[in-house]
């Protein structure tokens, strides 16, 4: 008896409520089709870029060659310049990222609600660091480059002006998502709004953005290597320059430099971001 009053007859249930369980039509044969959309949209681009298999497969065993060719790595006789310039893309990295999120931490409270009450300003801004997230790193050293030269300060000023965008964004969203409280706090008190500011919400904020830039920090070591390729600087010169020459075991060699710097960077950004960030949370 407990159980038919705990779970009433489903025939029932499906009759009185029958277009909710059946569903509508006309979602159907929407699902329908977006589905042959996308199918159809797939099949187009696997025409236009002259997908094939066997292209595929013989690209597979030549790449199984140049895998073959990889082994050892060998730095041949240039470890140092290796090392110099694997220290110059790191140093290109770190650089562009503070300078960028120095640069976007005012434009961060310039885009966001809370903190700007003037429409206009906050649209113009937003709508500044679109333009520049719109374009990516390896543009902005081609640009840059064209500017002020060759070597490292190009690929800095590429990454500095591709972050500035990215950091804008991410900084206005996390002020918006702060606690009110703390500001109304202040001014309540007799603060003014730069000390709302300054007290009540970039104590909050301030570890979310130096979380956000640590990873950044990882990512734009990868993105220094490729703008190198360039002549932004950096190791990816070295490597551009031992695939052209089919120098693979130095290329391997590279490569291994490459993943093992990227592997101590995020071990030591995910420490430093769960010192700041995940301590703070696990105190709330």
């Amino acid at each position: 008896m407990k159980t038919s009053r705990m779970f009433p007859d489903q025939a029932a249930i499906r009759a009185r409520h029958a277009a909710l369980v059946a569903g509508s039509q006309r979602e159907r044969w929407v699902t329908l089709a977006v589905v042959l959309a996308m199918a159809g949209v797939a099949l187009l681009a696997i025409v236009r870029l002259e997908f094939s298999f066997a292209r595929l497969g013989s690209g597979i065993v030549q790449l199984g060659t140049f895998l073959g060719l990889m082994v050892p790595p060998t730095p041949g006789t240039q470890l140092w310049a290796l090392l110099k310039a694997l220290a110059e893309t790191v140093a290109i990295a770190f650089l562009g990222t503070l300078l960028a999120a120095l640069i976007a931490f005012p434009l961060g409270f310039l885009a966001a609600r809370n903190t700007m009450a003037n429409r206009l300003v906050r649209f113009l801004t937003r709508r500044f660091s679109d333009s520049i997230r719109g374009v990516d790193t390896l543009i902005w050293a081609l640009i840059w480059i064209n500017v002020v030269g060759l070597g490292p300060f190009a690929g800095v000023l590429a990454i500095m002006t591709s972050d500035i965008g990215a950091f804008s964004k991410l900084y206005s969203e996390a002020i918006e998502a702060i606690d009110r409280r703390a500001g109304e706090g202040v001014t309540s008190t007799g603060g003014s709004r730069v000390h709302a500011i300054r007290f009540g919400i970039v104590p909050q904020v301030m570890p979310v953005l130096i979380s956000q830039m640590l990873y950044y920090f990882e990512s734009n070591t990868r993105s220094a290597t490729i703008i190198g390729i360039v002549g932004a600087g950096g190791i990816g010169l070295y490597l551009a320059e031992m695939i052209r020459t089919y120098e693979w075991d130095q290329v391997a060699f590279i490569i291994l430099m490459i993943l093992v710097t990227v592997a101590a960077i995020d071990f030591v950004s995910s420490r430093l971001r769960l010192a700041i960030v995940g301590e703070r949370t696990g105190r709330l």
